[in-house]
């Protein structure tokens, strides 16, 4: 079975410590579900952008956790 699973980067694309642990999501959904409940506390723990991935192949990203002007 698949693992989903987030990367939380800053906007140069360096990997930052999530300030709200995530789990391994079994489909893209949960996933999905879970980073629309948590990306306020992500963005102001230091993240500003995430990337999706199902085992080690990148789905998308970077996504941006900002609001767009």
């Amino acid at each position: 079975m698949a693992a989903w699973t987030w990367r939380f980067e800053k906007a140069d694309g360096a990997e930052v410590q999530p300030a709200v642990q995530p789990e391994e999501f079994t489909t893209q959904g949960d996933a999905e579900s879970w980073i629309g409940e948590h990306w306020k506390a992500l963005q102001e723990g230091g993240a500003d952008q995430v990337r999706l991935f199902e085992d080690a192949a990148e789905i998308y990203g970077p996504m941006s956790l900002h609001a767009e002007a």
